[in-house]
């Protein structure tokens, strides 16, 4: 039984330093050491030796054991460390290669606007408002002074869902419900983002989707020079320092008196250009003092409270400062067209 022990160390050891991986060597191991293995079996044997044998044969059959253990452990550790040294060598990288460039996207120049303009307003105190784009009828049209009999609505009509549900025309829906919130208390001061949509025919200067932003306030004594000043100081943070505004008589139903808005053309400093249609002009957006039955209507009381109004696409703000002229470029979702207004 001590020679047969003996031969299967040397067999063991033998092995272990032939074996080549790592599942070869765990094959080693359940077949020497395992229950089933032949120094379990020797072992059987034992009961046939003397008692005096039994605890030398015993020991040596221990130390067996632990020998092969310990040196089935000892090639583990060689043949991982040599796993290890293989796979670096695999993958290996040559540190002095130039790196991949990450292409990463930047804001839409809609969304770079609307955000220019909210963090002006912000800065004068101004709060962003926004409403639902499922609009009633009253909040999109009678609320603002436009009666279901009114002509302006004819320029406006839109997406009906129902007779008194509609795709909103404009974002002024959003005033009406934000006075109406404010139960005929001022002040008011809100600018309000969003889309819009018109039943108008696609080309290169409109389409049937767009954004807006308007502006409202609502105060005691609120006047004229109030909304000319707002906008002057507008114009001249979105388009130069240098830039003029110049106020025109118009008409709309929510506001009275009602003006359009032109500001100096910016390309040829107001001598004249295609892009002003040699005017010096461009008009940028309409604007005027609320109309005392907007006022009423969100139950302000139009002899103590006044206020001012303004609003502008988003799209022709974007299409003059960037020089677009196609609105539909917007919409196309172009990768060579959005790459332009990527910021260092």
């Amino acid at each position: 039984m001590q020679e047969r022990l003996k031969e299967l160390q040397e067999e063991a050891l033998q092995a272990v330093d032939a074996a080549a991986d790592l599942k070869e060597l765990n094959d080693i191991r359940v077949s020497y050491l395992g229950k089933k293995g032949p120094i379990t079996e020797v072992l059987k044997g034992m009961g046939k030796l003397s008692a005096e044998e039994r605890p030398k044969m015993g020991a040596l059959a221990n130390e067996v054991r632990d020998l092969i253990s310990a040196k089935i452990e000892e090639k583990q550790q060689a043949l991982e460390a040599a796993a290890v040294e293989a796979r670096l060598a695999l993958e290996t990288i040559d540190v002095t290669l130039p790196g991949r460039p990450v292409h990463t996207g930047n804001h839409h120049p809609l969304t770079r606007i609307v955000e220019e303009i909210e963090d002006l307003f912000i800065g004068m105190g101004y709060t962003v408002a926004e409403g639902p784009e499922v609009e009633k009828d009253y909040y999109n049209f009678e609320a603002l002074n436009l009666p279901k009999s009114h002509p302006a609505r004819d320029a406006q009509d839109s997406f009906y869902i129902t007779e008194e549900i509609l795709l909103r025309t404009q974002t002024s829906p959003v005033q009406a419900r934000t006075m109406e919130k404010h139960d005929g208390k001022g002040p008011v001061k809100i600018i309000c983002p969003g889309k819009v949509y018109r039943r108008d025919s696609d080309d290169a200067t409109h389409s049937h989707q767009f954004m807006q932003i308007e502006g409202l306030v609502v105060a005691e004594n609120i006047r004229m020079s109030d909304l000319k000043g707002t906008l002057e100081l507008f114009a001249k943070k979105l388009f130069g320092e240098d830039r003029e505004i110049r106020l025109r008589p118009s008409f709309f139903p929510f506001t009275e008196p009602s003006v359009e808005v032109d500001v100096s053309c910016f390309k040829c400093g107001g001598h004249g250009c295609n892009i002003c249609k040699q005017t010096g002009w461009i008009e940028v957006l309409g604007s005027g003092m609320v109309h005392p039955n907007v006022l009423e209507m969100s139950g302000f009381d139009s002899k103590k409270y006044t206020g001012f109004a303004f609003g502008m696409g988003v799209e022709r703000i974007a299409m003059l400062k960037y020089g677009i002229d196609d609105i539909r470029h917007f919409y196309t979702n172009d990768t060579r067209f959005l790459k332009q207004f990527k910021l260092n």
